[in-house]
């Protein structure tokens, strides 16, 4: 046999052997138990396939999000001295973050005190020569102008040590500024800076999200931004786990500005409490766009012959007959039938896993 034949003859082989795989229901049967099977009956409920309507949804990838997102900075430049917390740990409001060094506060502090102090000695020499020259003056043994000098010198040495103690109060509130507290109650996510790092106002060095309420964010195109709107409900999947029922979110914000350069729509949805999904975990999200006549079945219905999913149709004679299906979008009502089956087939509901290609059923049977 040359070498374009035999390819032929083994493809046609095992196209025969995947049929008789399907039409066997995945058993090694030989005649003698095949015949025995036939004639088998099988109580269960059988359901006539109709068209419905069927919601038509797009999904996008998501992430969950605080809605509370804080970058925590120094109000002070200076050395980072210590750090109090770590990623991934829970911190409460007013907890102790970071310190920066107070070494140039500190400095500005004892000039403060200083100038007040200078302040106050040069006031005290003005009150004296104040009260003396004013005692003279009700005398007129000094002329006004005279008097009117040292008036305005003991007015001058008053300002000056109310503008010495505000000086000394503003660097004793930058003093207060060198220990970094929590503004709010939640998780540190992030850590920007480290120890002996250059700390300035503006520059983050932590971030921390608070635990109260949750968000998903995705993006979604033009279209799909057309056909939504705030207060609509959508299903939330976490990825990758297709068993998990989905969760009910609400659309919080879907901001009209698109992205210039994916050309995409933020869109932010409310988790409900209790959803069981943390900050970072990626999910599915499901938009309703809009409906279409389908077909669709219950989960229950289906059934695994051989790695083959497929459903048991029952015919007029009440057989019922292996037929592989290929399935769509699983909702709470049932899963979607793409192909393999028409309106007016007859498909067995229950007792599946029972059924063998060629039981005959019995049973209840309802649209």
């Amino acid at each position: 046999m040359n070498p374009m034949a035999k390819s032929h003859f083994l493809r046609v082989a095992l196209l025969g052997l995947t049929v008789s795989l399907v039409n066997g229901c995945g058993k090694h049967e030989s005649p003698e138990q095949q015949a025995a099977a036939v004639g088998r009956t099988v109580a269960a409920e059988v359901q006539t396939v109709m068209q419905a309507p069927l919601s038509v949804r797009v999904e996008t990838p998501g992430a969950v999000v605080s809605e509370d997102q804080v970058q925590v900075a120094s109000r002070l430049m200076g050395y980072i001295r210590e750090i109090k917390v770590g990623e991934g740990q829970a911190v409460k409001a007013g907890q102790l973050l970071f310190v920066v060094d107070p070494s140039d506060i500190q400095g500005q502090m004892n000039q403060a005190r200083a100038g007040l102090a200078q302040a106050e000695a040069a006031l005290a020499d003005a009150k004296l020569d104040y009260e003396r020259f004013g005692t003279l003056y009700k005398e007129e043994a000094i002329p006004k102008l005279q008097w009117d000098k040292i008036r305005l010198q003991y007015q001058v040495a008053q300002q000056q040590v109310a503008a010495a103690r505000a000086g000394l109060g503003q660097a004793s509130s930058q003093m207060r500024y060198a220990s970094v507290v929590a503004p709010i109650s939640g998780v540190v996510t992030q850590k920007m800076a480290n120890v002996g790092d250059l700390a300035a106002p503006g520059r983050p060095v932590l971030a921390i999200e608070g635990l109260k309420k949750l968000q998903v964010r995705t993006s979604v195109s033009g279209d799909v931004f057309a056909r939504i709107k705030t207060g609509e409900k959508v299903s939330i999947v976490p990825d990758g786990d297709a068993t998990q029922a989905p969760i009910e979110g609400v659309i919080a914000q879907a901001v009209p500005a698109a992205d210039p350069a994916s050309h995409t729509h933020l869109v932010k949805i409310d988790l409900p409490a209790g959803s069981g999904l943390s900050s970072g975990n990626f999910v599915r999200v499901g938009f309703a766009v809009g409906s279409r006549q389908g077909i669709r079945v219950p989960v229950a219905a289906l059934a695994e012959r051989a790695g083959i999913t497929g459903v048991f149709v029952v015919d007029a004679q009440g057989i019922a007959r292996y037929r592989m299906v290929r399935t769509g979008a699983t909702a709470q009502d049932g899963v979607e039938i793409v192909s393999g089956l028409n309106p007016g087939d007859k498909v067995a509901v229950s007792q599946v896993e029972r059924l063998e290609n060629g039981d005959r059923v019995s049973g209840a049977a309802h649209d």
